[in-house]
């Protein structure tokens, strides 16, 4: 299982997503210092009902929690777009 696989099949775990986008940009860093030792560069995009009525700050801890394992050695950074569904514009 490939790195955005498995940071997809962990987030779909923690919160049952609505909506959920993985994007692995590493590409876009290649040369970048904190990215020299493998870990890759992703941005999340992810609609819980378990972000209703969490604050910004409580919603990245929430995902940082869940992917816990992966940060440092499998995830350099991690850009988040966390919502609840009401706060979805369509």
């Amino acid at each position: 299982m490939d790195r955005r696989t498995r940071i997809e099949a962990l987030l779909r775990a923690a919160f049952a997503p609505l909506e959920l986008e993985v994007a692995d940009e590493s590409q876009k860093h290649r040369g970048h210092a904190g990215a020299a030792g493998g870990a890759g560069h992703f941005r999340v995009r992810l609609v819980s009902e378990r972000f209703r009525g969490a604050a910004r700050l409580a919603r990245h801890r929430m995902v940082h929690e869940a992917l816990a394992a992966e940060i440092g050695p499998e995830i350099h950074a991690l850009a988040l777009d966390l919502a609840a569904p009401d706060e979805v514009t369509r």
